[in-house]
């Protein structure tokens, strides 16, 4: 795993597989898939869903593009392959910043991710000798990779997506399970792990908590 992320890096191609709706039948991962969104906005209920990116964590990425106007009746897209692997209790699925992708995949979706690891929420608890805790900001620290953040304001609601744009999506989940690894090495080290566990099996509760009108309310205060 190392050997091809340390190659990701430095410019070696790498195998990003696009795919048109869903994942194709099959397709394993191993027991944990990184996974992220690319959607029109930060606003789950009114941007749309664009794509949805996968590794196993081997140096190659797959990524699902989510067509406009191919919704059930529901307003969901139906992707049953991609929904399994989300909903599968025996993978984990690796997010950084997990609140936001968890709510899209279930507002889009109408899967419930689950078990799941957020690189967001395991730096925070670790390094709290900073509060740089954005993926770019971590990967250079723990992984020694500097990452280009130049496409993540573009638009992916395009039918035909950019070769920068998938890099760019493909980056977002590349390291995400080197990360883990690193981060879940801090954790211990710093006594925390189990907290982390906890904040983990909560964070699809959090997820809901936002679709459900409690984003800005902290239900746990005075």
């Amino acid at each position: 795993m190392g050997a091809d992320l340390d190659a990701a890096a430095h410019g070696v191609d790498l195998a990003i597989t696009l795919h048109h709706g869903d994942l194709p039948e099959g397709l394993d991962f191993g027991d944990s898939v990184a996974v992220d969104c690319e959607t029109m906005g930060l606003n789950v209920s009114r941007d749309r869903l664009c794509v949805v990116q996968l590794s196993g964590g081997n140096g190659d990425a797959h990524l699902v593009q989510i067509p406009v106007g191919e919704e059930e009746e529901s307003g969901m897209h139906d992707a049953p392959h991609l929904g399994a692997l989300l909903s599968d209790q025996s993978v984990t699925k690796i997010f950084h910043f997990g609140r936001f992708d968890i709510a899209v995949l279930f507002w889009n979706i109408g899967v419930l991710c689950e078990p799941v690891y957020c690189t967001k929420i395991a730096s925070k608890l670790a390094r709290t000798y900073t509060d740089r805790h954005g993926l770019k900001d971590i990967c250079r620290e723990l992984l020694g990779i500097d990452l280009s953040k130049q496409q993540q304001s573009s638009d992916w609601g395009a039918a035909q997506l950019s070769p920068e744009q998938l890099d760019y999506a493909a980056s977002d989940v590349l390291h995400l399970h080197a990360l883990r690894d690193k981060l879940d090495g801090l954790l211990a080290r710093e006594g925390r792990g189990e907290l982390a566990d906890s904040c983990f099996r909560f964070l699809p509760t959090r997820a809901m908590l936002d679709l459900a009108g409690w984003d800005d309310e902290d239900i746990f205060s005075h």
